[in-house]
């Protein structure tokens, strides 16, 4: 049976609407409230599916080359040596080359209590070859995430912690 480790929740909706006024770049208050109160936290297809569904807030239309940021108003509350990975969902990958921008979307179990409330987006690009628009309605999935447990060696002795997003665990 499988380990029942995390717990997804929406974010705030003024952390929501600081991620889509930079995401999307504009809407007024009653448009992102409705977008808010529709979002839907992700859940897994069947019980065999591996992978929990990310449903796209907003239309999103990408013609090939096309990038663009949505943000999920998704955050995730996992135990510690758990990780979130995210994945384009496999239909779109086959269809339309859709991918992440950074490949896999690594989300630790210490983004859920960043200053952004571990706000999960994520870049997409249609990096079609045969000249396909990709169309993704709102409520559609767009991503996926799994689950994945993970170790670390027997001397890490690391203390710091988190305190915002992308880039905010670097050293350099």
């Amino acid at each position: 049976m499988a380990k029942r480790i995390a717990k997804f929740h929406k974010v705030s909706f003024e952390q929501f609407r600081d991620g889509y006024l930079d995401a999307v770049g504009a809407g007024s208050e009653e448009e992102i409230r409705r977008i808010y109160d529709e979002i839907r936290l992700p859940k897994r297809a069947t019980a065999g599916s591996a992978g929990y569904d990310f449903y796209a807030p907003v239309p999103i239309v990408l013609k090939p080359q096309e990038t663009g940021k949505v943000p999920t108003g998704i955050r995730v509350e996992m135990d510690e040596d758990w990780v979130l990975q995210c994945y384009p969902r496999s239909g779109l990958g086959f269809k339309y080359r859709l991918q992440l921008n950074n490949t896999v979307g690594i989300i630790d179990s210490d983004y859920f209590y960043s200053d952004n409330e571990g706000h999960i987006f994520a870049k997409i690009t249609n990096d079609s070859k045969e000249g396909k628009t990709v169309r993704i309605e709102p409520g559609t999935g767009f991503m996926q995430g799994i689950f994945m447990e993970y170790g670390i060696t027997a001397d890490d002795e690391v203390t710091a912690v988190r305190n915002g997003g992308f880039g905010s665990t670097s050293d350099s």
